[in-house]
């Protein structure tokens, strides 16, 4: 198999994608107690089918469930995790913003309650339905949180002493429950995964080193000791299996959370973090320049996140192709990729765009990066 035969490919992208009106729909009568869960199974696997068609349609080679059957990207896995508990009332309040104005979000909490483990493989249900139906030629792609996602919101306040009063034993645990996952979805026959992570995109920005200071955290190395633990998660991983990670700044109905270049984590997230890409936004100033990129070391991919998913406007393809000839000043432009910045829906309500503007946005990256890099 070819370098350009194997994920992340030219053409990529990060992994949720807009919900229709029919599942929001489903969703809101299950919640209300309308719908039964076989019902609104069965909402989800039409919606599913259909959207993997449209990946399809518009020549990805990547195809996800676009996390469908989440609500939130992260949370639905993490609660899953033995020993995490849903906490009422105790959440940090994150404050999103845009051009229009801001909006304070209560991200639903959690707590540490007892010791980290896996009793199950986590969406071994929803990963196995997209295999079945998936295209031959299509590489279905699992999206999950990264393990610095499990602590970075409350650190250690939101660790129960009395379970961990060494806190090196719940980054032992962490680290080995996600080992168990990772082998668990590859005996499915995951062969792409991803670990999408907020943690090592906000440590860029002072706001959020100083909230990482008030939690009682370092704020000058917690992104070393994140990458340590995903690497740790990824020991023993299989030559054949592909995993990638997407550094988020926030991605809330076309909002964002966090400001600053890679450059704070660039020399240890380049050179220390045994990923075999990496998914980057790139869609605006805020996002910095590509100088970190001079880190990245040989055989490793750069997915640039050039075209924004925040809003429905059509990126001009000069640009874009002129934005991947910068890029290629610091790293090689065979290493590079292009994906659109972040997710569609991060959470189920969505960015700011339609499925037919979600539609050209993905036909876009696909349409430049062929004549960039060939078919």
């Amino acid at each position: 198999m070819s370098a350009t035969d194997k994920p992340p490919f030219r053409a990529d992208h990060v992994g949720s994608l807009l919900r229709p009106a029919a599942l929001t729909e489903a969703r809101a009568e299950h919640r209300a107690g309308r719908l039964d869960a076989e019902g609104l199974r069965a909402v989800e696997d039409a919606a599913i089918i259909e959207v993997i068609e449209l990946q399809h349609a518009v020549g990805l080679r990547t195809v996800t469930d676009g996390e469908f059957r989440r609500s939130s990207w992260h949370m639905d896995f993490i609660y899953q995790l033995d020993g995490i508990t849903q906490v009422e009332g105790e959440s940090l309040h994150v404050q999103f913003k845009n051009e229009q104005g801001t909006y304070d979000y209560a991200p639903p909490a959690m707590r540490v309650a007892g010791r980290v483990g896996l009793s199950h493989t986590i969406f071994a249900d929803a990963f196995s339905f997209l295999r079945d139906h998936a295209r031959p030629e299509q590489t279905p792609k699992l999206t999950i949180p990264s393990p610095s996602m499990v602590h970075y919101r409350g650190g250690n306040a939101a660790i129960d002493p009395e379970v961990y009063p060494d806190i090196e034993d719940f980054w032992n645990d962490l680290a080995a429950a996600y080992r168990k996952q990772i082998e668990g979805v590859y005996a499915l026959g995951c062969r792409y995964l991803q670990l999408d992570d907020t943690s090592l995109a906000y440590v860029n920005d002072p706001a959020q080193r100083e909230h990482i200071e008030a939690i009682g955290g370092d704020p000058e190395h917690l992104h070393e000791l994140y990458i340590d633990v995903m690497n740790r998660a990824l020991e023993g991983k299989p030559e054949d299996l592909t995993v990638t990670t997407h550094l988020c700044r926030g991605n809330n109905q076309s909002m964002w959370a966090a400001e600053g270049g890679y450059d704070f984590v660039a020399e240890a997230l380049f050179g220390k973090l045994a990923v075999n890409g990496y998914f980057l936004e790139f869609d605006d100033a805020r996002s910095g320049g590509f100088e970190p990129l001079r880190f990245v070391p040989a055989g490793k991919r750069v997915v640039l996140g050039l075209v924004t998913t925040k809003h429905p406007e059509l990126e001009d393809k000069d640009m874009l192709k002129r934005r991947i000839e910068e890029a290629s000043r610091y790293v090689d432009i065979d290493q590079l990729c292009l994906s659109g910045q972040c997710g569609f829906s991060s959470t189920e309500e969505g960015n700011k765009l339609t499925i037919d503007e979600q539609k050209a946005k993905l036909e876009l990256i696909v349409e430049v990066a062929a004549e960039v890099w060939g078919q």
